[in-house]
C-alpha cells in the first residue's frame, strides 16, 4: 500500500518525517514464533474474568476484538480465536532490534513505545535516498530481519506523519506532501486529531464538529471557549497542519552492536565466524568513535525456525578492539556446539560500557609497544579519508562467488549506486 508518485526527491518533496508502527506488534511476534497460526484470528492477553486484550491479528480485528477490551468479551466476538499469554521479553529484544535499525539510518529517532518511533530522515538522504526510499527500505528490512511488518507514514510533522502511518495500515506506507495536507487532514473524523479524548470528542461532537474540516473553520477563541485555552489553540493549530514540534532523540541504551540476516540460511561455521569477525570490527570502531569500551560482549543467534539465542561473557579488562571482540564472540558461538544448524541471523553487542579516558588500561609484560589497537586506529584514519571498508581484515576481502553474508549488497536500496571504496587494504 505505497501511496507515493513521481521521481525519487519529487515524492518526498518537503518530507523529512518519518512515523513507523510495527503491525498489530505482540500478535505478529507470536504468529513469528507460532507460523502454524499465520492467517488465523490470535489475541494476545490474559485469560480468565479480568483477562484483558494486548494485541490481536488483524484476523480477530475484523470480528471487532482491539486492544484494551476484556479477553472474555473478545472470545464471545470471535470464538475461533487462539489466545497467547505474551512475552514481554522477547518483545523487547524485538524491540531493541527495530530501535536499533533506526538507530543505523539516523541518530533522530524519537521512542513513543516498544512499537513505534518518529525518524528525522533529513540527514540521511544522500546516503539512502528520499523520505520514501527510506520508508521502503525500514519496511523491507523489519520483515527481512525480525519476520514482521511495520507500517510508515511521510510528511513534514509528526503529527500528520502518524496519521498517515495509520491511514497506511497494515503493511503500507503513505506520503502526505506539505501542498496536500488539508485535503488529507480536513475529511478525518474530529476524533483523528492528537488531544481529542472520548469526552473532548463528544463536547465537539455536540457542537456538530464532526470533521477535522469542520473544527478548522471554527473560529480559535470559540474552541478555547469550549474545551479550554490551551487545548483549543492545540487543536486549532492541529487543524490546519501546524505541529512545530521536531523529533527528540531518546536516549539510546549503552551498549552498540551490529546484527546481520544472511540472504540464505547459513550452516557453515566458516562462513559465520567470518561474519561474527565483520560484525566485531564494526562494533569497535563504534566504540572507538565514541570514546567507549566494552566491559562485556554478547552475542545472538537467529535460527532458521525464528528461535532465538543469545550468550553474554563479561572481559576481565574493558576494550574497544575488534580482535578481541571476535575473539569472545567466536568462543561464545563455539560453545553453542551447533552441528549444522541453519542459521538466520547472527549479531555481535557490546555492553556495559565505559569512557575510554577513566577506564583501567592492563599492562602485559613483555608486550610489544604498538599492537592491534595501533593497527584499528590507523584503519579508522584510512576509513575517515576514503570511506568505509578501505581497510579490513584478509578475511573480509571478497572472494569470487561468494554471496553468502553480504550486507553491503543486502542493504542497499535498489536502483541507487552505493560510493565505492579503494581497494581495501590488508591487516595481518
Amino acid at each position: 500500500m505505497v501511496r507515493a508518485v513521481g521521481r525519487t526527491g519529487e515524492r518526498a518533496a518537503g518530507c523529512t518525517v518519518l512515523h513507523v508502527d510495527m503491525d498489530a506488534f505482540f500478535a505478529s511476534v507470536e504468529v513469528r514464533r507460532h507460523p502454524e497460526l499465520a492467517g488465523t484470528p490470535v489475541i494476545v492477553g490474559g485469560q480468565g474474568n479480568r483477562g484483558v486484550v494486548t494485541s490481536a491479528t488483524y484476523e480477530a480485528r475484523r470480528y471487532g476484538v482491539h486492544a484494551a477490551m476484556p479477553t472474555a468479551r473478545a472470545l464471545r466476538l470471535c470464538p475461533t480465536a487462539t489466545v497467547l499469554p505474551g512475552d514481554l521479553a522477547l518483545y523487547g529484544e524485538v524491540s531493541r532490534s527495530v530501535m536499533a535499525l533506526f538507530r543505523s539510518i539516523t541518530p533522530l529517532v524519537e521512542p513513543l513505545s516498544l512499537d513505534e518511533a518518529f525518524l528525522d530522515v533529513s540527514g540521511a538522504g544522500r546516503r539512502l535516498g528520499d523520505a520514501v526510499a527510506i520508508g521502503e527500505y525500514i519496511r523491507a528490512r523489519v520483515f527481512d530481519e525480525q519476520g514482521i511488518t511495520c507500517s510508515v507514514g511521510v510528511a513534514g510533522t509528526k503529527f500528520v506523519a502518524k496519521l498517515a502511518s495509520t491511514s497506511a495500515k497494515p503493511d503500507g506506507l503513505r506520503v502526505v506532501r506539505p501542498a496536500e495536507v488539508m485535503d488529507f487532514l480536513h475529511p478525518l473524523p474530529v476524533g483523528a486529531l492528537w488531544g481529542v479524548g472520548a469526552k473532548t470528542e463528544e463536547v465537539l461532537l455536540r457542537l456538530g464538529l464532526r470533521t477535522v474540516g469542520d473544527l478548522a473553520h471554527v473560529p480559535a477563541r470559540t474552541l478555547q471557549r469550549a474545551v479550554g485555552a490551551a487545548a483549543g489553540s492545540h487543536l486549532h493549530e492541529l487543524a490546519w497542519g501546524r505541529d512545530p514540534r521536531r523529533v527528540v532523540p531518546g536516549e539510546p541504551e549503552k551498549s552498540a552492536g551490529h546484527e546481520e540476516t544472511f540472504g540464505t540460511d547459513v550452516d557453515d561455521p566458516v562462513v559465520i565466524h567470518r561474519e561474527l569477525l565483520r560484525l566485531a570490527e564494526r562494533t569497535a570502531g563504534r566504540l572507538r568513535s565514541g570514546g567507549w569500551l566494552a566491559r562485556t560482549v554478547s552475542i545472538k543467534v537467529r535460527f532458521a525456525d525464528f528461535a532465538t539465542i543469545t550468550r553474554s561473557r563479561t572481559l576481565d579488562v574493558p576494550t574497544d578492539v575488534g580482535q578481541e571482540l571476535y575473539d569472545t564472540a567466536r568462543a561464545l558461538f563455539d560453545a553453542l556446539g551447533l552441528d549444522r544448524a541453519r542459521i538466520r541471523l547472527v549479531g555481535v553487542r557490546a555492553e556495559r560500557l565505559v569512557d575510554a579516558g577513566s577506564a583501567p588500561q592492563q599492562l602485559e609484560l613483555g608486550a610489544r609497544e604498538h599492537g592491534r589497537r595501533d593497527a584499528e586506529l590507523a584503519a579508522d584514519r584510512a576509513a575517515r579519508r576514503f570511506g568505509a571498508g578501505a581497510v579490513r581484515p584478509a578475511t573480509l576481502l571478497h572472494r569470487a562467488g561468494d554471496r553468502t553474508g553480504s550486507p553491503d549488497r543486502d542493504r542497499s536500496v535498489p536502483g541507487r549506486r552505493e560510493p565505492q571504496a579503494p581497494p581495501a587494504r590488508r591487516i595481518p
